[in-house]
C-alpha cells in the first residue's frame, strides 16, 4: 500500500507537469498566431490608408483601367516605406501592377484564382487571408478590395504577402521551457520526498495494526493497540481490534475450560473402555469353561490352568487401569515380552464360542517382542468387530484369522464376510469416538492402532459393501 501511494503521487505530479507544459505550448502557439494576424491587419490598414491618400490626390479618374497609371511610381514608394511587397489586380484577378515582389515558387501566380476571388467577394469585410509555405517559411496573403472612396465601390484587389515572424515567441518558449524544466526538476525532487513522507505517515498506523495482527495468538496473551490517529477509519479499526482481543481472550478461556472438560471426558471414556475390554474375554472364557468343562477329561487340569491364567491376566489389566487412573497417569505401560505370536493368537481365539471362526498359520512359531496382554487385546477387538459386522440373519457366516511371516514382519489378518465398510467412512475408521455400530463408543480401533504403532507396526484394511472386510496387522519380528 505504501508503494502504491508513493507511485500514485509521483504519477500525479508527472502527469500534471506534462499537462502544464502542453497547455503552455498550445497557449504560446495561439498567441503567436494572433500576434501575426494583428501585425498583418495593422500593416494592411496602414497601406490602405496610404493607397487611399494616393487615390485622393491623383488627377486620373478612379477606374480599374487607370490603376497602373495612378500607382506607377507611388507603389514602389509605398512598398519601401512599409517594407512589404504590394500587388494590385483587377476585379477578375489579372495582375495590373506590382512592386516587383519576389515570386514564391508554386504559391504566387501572376493571376488570382477564381476560388480566392469568390471568397473575397463573399466575405463580410471583402477580405480573405490565405496561408502558404515555401522553403520552410510560412506566408500569409491578404486579399482585399481597393475602394473608390467617392462612389464607394471596388476598383481593384490588393494582395499583401506577409512572412510570419515567430522569433519572439520561439525565444519565449525556449525561456519558458528552461525555467519550467528547472522548476519541474525541483518540484519532482520535492514531490518524491513528500510522497515518501506521506506514504509512511499514512501507512504507519496500518503497519502497527498489521504487525499486531500477525502476532495475535489464541494460546498467548495478546496486547491491545494503544494508538490515536487523526483518521476516523484507523481509530475505528483499532477499536475493533481491541474489542476482538477482549472477545478472543474470553473465547480462549472458554475453549481452555472446554478442552479440560473434554480431556476429562475422553479419559473417562478411555478408562471405561479399558475396563470393559478385559470383561469381554473374561465373560467368553467363563462361558467356554462352562460349555467345554468335562470332569473326565484327562487334560482338565491343564485347561483349568489356561482358563485361570486368562482370567488373571484380564483382572491384572483392569487393576493396572484402575491404578493408572487413580494416579492420573497414562494407560498401563506396555511390557515387551518374547512371545510366539501363533500361540497367543490361537489362545485369544479360544475364548470365542462361534463355530464359524477359522484359524490358519503358515508356521508353528513366529517369535517377536510385544506385550502379551496387548496382543490379546488387538486380536479380541478385531475378531469381536468382525463378528458384529456379520448380520444375525445372514446364513453363511465366516471369520478367517491367519498368521504369516512376510520378510521381517509377522502379519495377522482378520477377514469376515459381513456387510463391509462404506467408502465414505474409510478415512474415519480409526478416528476416536467414530463408530458404525448402534452400541459402543468407537474407541476400540483407535486404541489398538496406537498400540500397534507403538511397536512400529501398521494396521490397514480393505472392504467392500456386502462382501466383507479384511484387517491386516503387521508387526516387526525380533531377530534372535
Amino acid at each position: 500500500m505504501r508503494v502504491r501511494i508513493f507511485l500514485s503521487m509521483i504519477l500525479i505530479t508527472l502527469i500534471s507537469s506534462i499537462l502544464i507544459a502542453g497547455v503552455s505550448l498550445i497557449h504560446f502557439q495561439i498567441e503567436s498566431k494572433e500576434y501575426n494576424q494583428e501585425l498583418l491587419i495593422n500593416k494592411e490598414n496602414q497601406i490602405k490608408q496610404h493607397l487611399q491618400y494616393v487615390l485622393a490626390i491623383t488627377p486620373h479618374p478612379l477606374t480599374t483601367f487607370n490603376i497602373p497609371s495612378i500607382f506607377k511610381d507611388k507603389i514602389f514608394e509605398i512598398s519601401d516605406i512599409h517594407n512589404i511587397e504590394i500587388d494590385m489586380y483587377d476585379l477578375n484577378g489579372r495582375l495590373l501592377t506590382t512592386s516587383n515582389a519576389p515570386m514564391i515558387q508554386g504559391q504566387i501566380s501572376p493571376n488570382i484564382s477564381d476560388s480566392i476571388l469568390t471568397k473575397v467577394k463573399q466575405s463580410k469585410k471583402n477580405r480573405y487571408v490565405d496561408i502558404a509555405e515555401s522553403k520552410g517559411n510560412k506566408f500569409q496573403f491578404s486579399y482585399s478590395y481597393l475602394m473608390d472612396y467617392v462612389e464607394k465601390k471596388p476598383i481593384g484587389i490588393i494582395r499583401l504577402p506577409y512572412k510570419e515572424d515567430n522569433t519572439f515567441y520561439q525565444k519565449q518558449i525556449e525561456e519558458f521551457l528552461k525555467i519550467f524544466g528547472f522548476v519541474y526538476f525541483a518540484m519532482f525532487v520535492i514531490s518524491i520526498w513528500i510522497a515518501l513522507y506521506l506514504s509512511r505517515y499514512i501507512t504507519k498506523s496500518l503497519e502497527t495494526i498489521s504487525n499486531r495482527l500477525t502476532k495475535t495468538s489464541l494460546t498467548e496473551k495478546n496486547k491491545k493497540i494503544e494508538l490515536v490517529s487523526n483518521s476516523y477509519e484507523i481509530d475505528k479499526l483499532v477499536k475493533s481490534y481491541n474489542n476482538m482481543i477482549d472477545e478472543l481472550e474470553e473465547s480462549a478461556n472458554k475453549l481452555a475450560q472446554s478442552e479440560r472438560e473434554g480431556a476429562w471426558r475422553e479419559m473417562a471414556k478411555q478408562v471405561a473402555h479399558e475396563i470393559k475390554n478385559p470383561l469381554t474375554p473374561m465373560r467368553l472364557t467363563v462361558q467356554s469353561y462352562q460349555r467345554k468343562f468335562d470332569p473326565l477329561d484327562p487334560n482338565v487340569n491343564q485347561k483349568l490352568n489356561d482358563y485361570s491364567k486368562t482370567l488373571i491376566q484380564q483382572i491384572d489389566t483392569m487393576s493396572a487401569v484402575a491404578s493408572a487412573f487413580s494416579n492420573f497417569a497414562s494407560m498401563p505401560a506396555q511390557q515387551n515380552e518374547t512371545i510366539n505370536v501363533v500361540d497367543v493368537v490361537k489362545l485369544s481365539l479360544d475364548i470365542f464360542n462361534e463355530d464359524f471362526i477359522e484359524f490358519y498359520s503358515s508356521s508353528d512359531e513366529i517369535i517377536t517382542k510385544i506385550d502379551r496382554t496387548q496382543l490379546i487385546r488387538i486380536i479380541t477387538n478385531l475378531v469381536k468387530n468382525a463378528s458384529q459386522a456379520i448380520p444375525e440373519e445372514q446364513e453363511i457366516k465366516k471369520i478367517s484369522v491367519s498368521v504369516n511371516k512376510e520378510s521381517d514382519n509377522a502379519v495377522i489378518t482378520v477377514k469376515d464376510n459381513g456387510k463391509g465398510i462404506a467408502i465414505a467412512d474409510f478415512d474415519r475408521i480409526f478416528e476416536p469416538k467414530f463408530t458404525t455400530k448402534s452400541s459402543g463408543m468407537g474407541l476400540g480401533l483407535g486404541i489398538i492402532k496406537n498400540i500397534i504403532e507403538n511397536y512400529n507396526g501398521t494396521i490397514t484394511f480393505t472392504s467392500k459393501i456386502n462382501k466383507g472386510t479384511t484387517f491386516t496387522v503387521s508387526l516387526p519380528i525380533t531377530n534372535q
